[in-house]
């Protein structure tokens, strides 16, 4: 008898696989969706996280950006660019502390970030409406226990 080199028996037991295969068919379906606005979906995610500071009354600097999408700085900074040159954001010095930069929508910024919400939050709705409520609560706090794990352990 030979010894698998897979922990897994079959690819449908594997939490990671399936854990793509889901990320991958829901980042394709909003990319598709993103195109005719030409945003892509860092720089949604982005957007979208800074409507939430402001709605919330949180300062949107580009560290609070970092650590609520996870994503690099250098991404961030990457998508804040084209956002900037399209008059959506508007990026300026921090009064308090000249290392950090605030990021705020602008009033075509906060527009369009809230049609495009409606979109993605559309295609999430889609997505999990196999599962009831009950079960998404419970999806929701296994994902925040990993990322929470994740993220966490290694900073």
């Amino acid at each position: 008898m030979t010894s698998s080199t897979f922990f897994f028996k079959k690819p449908k037991e594997s939490p990671g696989l399936l854990l793509w295969q889901i990320t991958t068919t829901w980042q394709r379906t909003i990319k598709k969706s993103l195109e005719p606005y030409e945003i892509t979906h860092p720089q949604f995610t982005l957007m979208a996280i800074l409507l939430w500071l402001e709605e919330n009354n949180q300062a949107p600097t580009q560290a609070t950006l970092a650590q609520i999408s996870k994503l690099d700085k250098m991404t961030i900074s990457q998508a804040l660019k084209p956002l900037i040159s399209k008059g959506y954001l508007k990026r300026r010095e921090h009064p308090l502390d000249t290392r950090a930069k605030l990021v705020n929508l602008t009033v075509e910024g906060k527009r369009l970030t809230t049609q495009l919400v409606s979109i993605v939050e559309s295609i999430d709705r889609n997505l999990f409406c196999s599962i009831d409520e009950t079960d998404q609560k419970q999806l929701i706090e296994i994902l925040n226990r990993i990322i929470n794990h994740t993220f966490y352990a290694r900073n």
